[in-house]
């Protein structure tokens, strides 16, 4: 009880402490169901990444594309909901096969209000899961905005979750998943969620090909204020998906909460370092760049690692990201408009690789594979990650533009996509 009272306070300034407390207020609840409620709290607090990056995304596109940016993330978290109730947490997280799983929840089916899920209710663990899938596609948008159909998004977004996130999530986190037996380690999503998105993300961005205007015309955020609010919601959001995925109100959850508060501020830090090197001024968009770099490259590590190597991860990710974001799309030729490959695919594959040069016994509490080892089966769930994200994305897209189209027209691009999809715009 000590414990859990502990976190309750650390965090009753939280919107999900104080929903938590709602839910738990009253005296007669006993032990486990308070125990439950503490398991919950970071839990719900990953919802607030969704909204997090909604508003991020918003502040950092030009005025006339927010309300679409805002849209579509709006969209997917409704889409991609029901994605999951219907059959995506059943193929992702039953017993299948090493590729994907059964069908045996599907529409939550044998799921009671008692089942539980480790130490907490399955339906809590069941929505736990779908913020990570509703985030993960909403994260991808940011490679390709401004210039994408949104009838095009929505039918490739249901399609690319059941099709490419459910996959991958069953290998690494189902029952029978091959990177899960083969001892890959991704505590909260570095493969799952970001290597996924942000080579997907990739992907798209050169199907659709460049912005009108891009490399000539200024593309600068229409509202920083705005991005730094999603900012600081997506790193409070944070500590719920990494704190939570121990699925447990505990010390290991407290320590990966650390490590992710450790590794956001340094790679802020550096970003704003290089910032000033190169240019002699500190941005407010690179320093909500550089913390999002941190959470990203710790994400596969924080339930395995101590402080110390957290401060390199957060270092090496904001340091590696800062070039993946200024440098290789200039490089190589691409439009990601919002690096949505330059921070979440390049992180999520700095943070994949190191979480096997970092990772704990002290952490774990179990024995670890040699260092080379561990490292290289990392590797191996980077390249499968990329390269069945990257094929599953050209085929969907291709797809999706027989069917309907994918990109906008010149006339409705140079409009906006708020007036020229939405009939709407933001005086």
């Amino acid at each position: 009880m000590k414990q859990g009272k502990v976190h309750y306070e650390t965090y009753s300034l939280t919107f999900s402490s104080a929903f938590s407390r709602g839910m738990g207020g009253g005296r007669k609840c006993n032990e486990r169901s308070r125990r439950v409620l503490d398991d919950g709290r970071n839990d719900t607090r990953a919802l607030y990444d969704n909204p997090g990056h909604c508003a991020f995304y918003a502040g950092m596109v030009r005025k006339k594309n927010v309300l679409s940016v805002v849209m579509q993330s709006f969209a997917i978290c409704c889409s991609i909901t029901i994605v999951w109730y219907v059959c995506g947490y059943s193929l992702a997280f039953t017993e299948g096969n090493f590729f994907i799983g059964g069908f045996d929840k599907v529409f939550l089916h044998g799921i009671g209000i008692n089942t539980m899920q480790g130490s907490i209710p399955e339906m809590l663990f069941m929505m736990f899961q779908m913020t990570f899938a509703i985030l993960t596609p909403a994260l991808m948008c940011g490679a390709f905005a401004e210039r994408m159909k949104f009838s095009a998004l929505f039918l490739f977004m249901v399609l690319w979750s059941l099709f490419c996130y459910v996959p991958i999530c069953h290998w690494v986190w189902g029952p029978d998943g091959w990177l899960a037996a083969a001892g890959a380690l991704d505590y909260a999503g570095g493969t799952v969620v970001h290597i996924n998105a942000g080579v997907a993300g990739l992907v798209a961005c050169l199907m659709l090909g460049k912005r009108i205007g891009y490399g000539k015309e200024a593309m600068a955020p229409h509202n920083l204020i705005l991005a730094m609010v999603g900012a600081c919601f997506l790193w409070i959001g944070w500590f719920g998906f990494n704190g939570g995925s121990g699925l447990a109100a505990d010390g290991r959850a407290v320590m990966a909460i650390v490590v992710s508060q450790i590794a956001a501020a340094a790679a802020a830090l550096i970003w704003m370092a290089c910032e000033y090197v190169e240019n002699k001024r500190f941005t407010v968009l690179g320093a909500i760049s550089g913390a999002v770099a941190g959470l990203v490259a710790i994400t596969p590590a924080s339930g395995f690692v101590e402080p110390a190597p957290a401060l390199f991860i957060g270092l090496c990710g904001g340091f590696i990201c800062y070039f993946g974001a200024t440098r290789l799309k200039h490089w190589l030729g691409y439009d990601d408009s919002l690096d949505a490959f330059g921070v979440h695919g390049v992180g999520g594959i700095v943070g994949a690789i190191l979480t096997g040069v970092f990772a704990s016994e002290a952490i774990t509490g179990s024995a670890m594979k040699p260092v080379l080892e561990q490292v290289w089966v990392q590797t191996e769930s980077v390249i499968a990650t990329l390269i069945y994200a990257s094929i599953v994305t050209y085929v969907l897209l291709k797809l999706v533009d027989v069917m309907i189209g994918i990109r906008v027209s010149a006339e409705e691009e140079r409009m906006g996509l708020d007036l020229s999809l939405h009939g709407e715009r933001v005086e």
